[in-house]
């Protein structure tokens, strides 16, 4: 597809939208389609500045308080509120349903404002603008009283506060649509409102409103996927209490209550449908452009969002048409953006339910999802080789050799990360225990461990991959995932024993090898450090926990190799290769433990 297109000019978005654009034709669509309602008449000039200076709550007949918003006061605006987090987003959320029933046109001028100083415009929608002025001509005005040479807005700015603003926006637009789910979500005029203006402020050519209109809409449907969970769920229960009483027999059946199941499956049904259509209508209106945005941070919102939909909302968005956006977006030029591709993908393929959904959209995207293992961002590699275990996991058959040999490379990785993710990938397709364990024993009898034919595959890997100075980097991939890697028993066993009647014997080659292997796991096990070059290093202090690991290890380690070195020393010692290595390495482990019983014994 064509790729990061500049937005295009707004249209003006009051007019209904043709069906063929999937335009929301069961409702009363935009706010224009309608006579718009007239707003309220002002009250008087004294009375209303003396509610400015004394209060911003007024009273309702039944004596509660009812806040209003007053936009010549900057601490009496919705944003403000939000911003300086005055009260609960619940809190808020409530006072303004309360002041929406009271006077719907103000308190959607209230939010509509909201959106507008939230992108960083002080721009003032008034009563008359609202009432006269379609949505497109009002974000012109707004657009013109843009200062936009800060190029800084909310959603973009450092520091504490605003990281905070930033979760709360979202949080309040969620919050609002759940608040509202049960009847003013469908009275056909908060909502096509909302959807008209967030439309426009999408498609414009200030980042500021594009940027902040893009999340809101794409959380706004995020809620309205949650609501949409929730009408289901009462859709089916309301089916089968009517399928359970009409095959009641007549005489037991209840009439009143058959009719009135029929009439709740009906509103649920139209309501249902509803969603979908504002679903659909906000996909096409916005998602469709804004998914290819010019500004990385937009692009990245989309594939976040469309992710979770597919995953909550699956029966809606999980098919082809929605998962191309996905696969064509995982070519992104920005790592982030490919990150967030990736991880949308990953508990859609982490879920058997999900997993037959799935196949066409693997068959197409599998190889460049197996080439992004090598992403020049570290990140999107590690996220790659997740996604490959999860394909490997749910979609066994699609990967060929020579996808897995590319993700086996990465154990050698100078990235820990990477090369860790690489190792867990070896887990699931190399080193699987066996379900059924056959017993084997060694010529004088002796049984041995479990881990023996994963060991014996480690060092076959090892001498396949040709990197046999890196084996340092190999345990390093394996030594927390895979408790082989400290089976030194296991190990030594193989080295020591004579191999009993089924086994065949190690040769030269593996025998250095799995020293080399073994030497590795102790220096790793007796330290707890990585090894010199593969990065990144940590910086903090190691926990309580890993202190007591290595503690730990280092006192089992000691007291194997106390009892198997003389032996392996004495095996090996015409072998110049591998007698200096078993000296260079577990000497000193053992050294240190014969230290620690002599200051004991002391």
């Amino acid at each position: 597809p064509a790729h990061h297109t500049e937005p295009t000019s707004s249209p003006a978005q009051d007019n209904p939208p043709s069906p063929a654009l999937g335009g929301r034709v069961t409702r009363a669509r935009l706010r224009n389609a309608n006579q718009p309602t007239p707003p309220p008449a002002p009250p008087p000039a004294k009375r209303q500045e003396r509610d400015e200076r004394t209060t911003r709550t007024t009273r309702t007949r039944g004596g509660g308080a009812r806040r209003t918003y007053n936009e010549n006061d900057e601490d009496s605006t919705l944003y403000a509120i939000i911003k300086l987090a005055r009260a609960s987003l619940q809190t808020v959320v409530d006072e303004w349903i309360e002041a929406y029933k009271a006077n719907r046109d103000s308190a959607l001028l209230a939010l509509m404002q909201f959106f507008i100083h939230a992108s960083g415009c002080k721009g003032k929608i008034t009563q008359a603008m609202a009432a006269n002025m379609e949505h497109a001509a009002i974000i012109r005005k707004m657009t013109e009283e843009f200062d936009e040479e800060s190029g800084e807005y909310p959603l973009i700015m450092s520091g504490q506060q605003w990281k905070k603003f930033r979760g709360n926006f979202c949080d309040f637009v969620g919050t609002l649509v759940k608040q509202c789910q049960y009847s003013i979500i469908y009275d056909q005029y908060l909502m096509d409102n909302v959807i008209s203006l967030l439309t426009g402020l999408s498609d414009s050519q200030v980042r500021a409103f594009r940027h902040t209109a893009t999340l809101a809409a794409m959380k706004l449907m995020t809620a309205l996927v949650d609501v949409a969970l929730v009408v289901s769920i009462n859709l089916d229960n309301t089916q089968r209490q009517y399928e359970s009483e009409r095959q009641k027999t007549r005489d037991k059946r209840a009439s009143d209550r058959l009719e009135n199941l029929l009439t709740k499956r009906q509103e649920l049904e139209e309501n249902m449908d509803e969603i979908k259509n504002m679903l659909t209508y906000m996909f096409k209106s916005v998602f469709v452009h804004r998914y290819r945005d010019t500004l990385p941070e937009i692009r990245a919102i989309c594939m976040a969002e469309i992710g979770v939909w597919m995953k909550k909302f699956h029966q809606n968005f999980l098919d082809d048409s929605y998962l191309k956006y996905i696969g064509w977006t995982l070519h992104d030029k920005v790592g982030e953006v490919r990150l967030k591709c990736l991880q949308a993908l990953q508990p859609l393929y982490a879920s058997e339910e999900l997993k037959g959904k799935l196949e066409l959209f693997t068959s197409k995207f599998k190889d460049r999802i197996v080439s992004m293992t090598l992403d020049k961002e570290y990140d999107v590699a590690v996220q790659a080789v997740r996604l490959v275990i999860s394909i490997l996991k749910h979609h066994r058959d699609i990967l060929t050799d020579k996808d897995c040999e590319h993700v086996y490379e990465l154990v050698y990785s100078s990235h820990r990360a990477v090369a860790q993710a690489a190792g867990e990938f070896l887990n699931e397709r190399l080193f699987v225990p066996e379900e059924v364990v056959s017993v084997q024993r060694t010529k004088r009898g002796k049984k041995r461990a479990p881990n023996t034919p994963l060991i014996r595959d480690l060092v076959q890997f090892f001498i396949e991959s040709e990197l046999h100075e890196h084996g340092a980097y190999l345990v390093d991939s394996l030594i927390e995932s895979n408790a082989m890697m400290k089976d030194w028993e296991c190990m030594t066993d193989l080295l020591l024993e004579e191999p009993g009647p089924n086994e065949e014997p190690l040769d030269d080659r593996q025998e250095t090898s799995l020293i080399e292997i073994m030497v590795c796991c102790v220096k790793q096990a007796a330290t707890g450090e990585a090894p010199v070059g593969r990065g990144p290093n940590r910086k903090q202090s190691p926990s309580m926990k890993e202190i007591k690991q290595v503690q730990d290890d280092k006192q089992r380690l000691s007291e194997h190799f106390i009892g198997t070195l003389p032996d392996l020393l004495d095996k090996y010692s015409a072998d110049a290769d591998k007698l200096v290595n078993l000296l260079a390495s577990l000497s000193t482990s053992i050294l240190r433990f014969i230290l620690l019983l002599d200051q004991k014994l002391a």
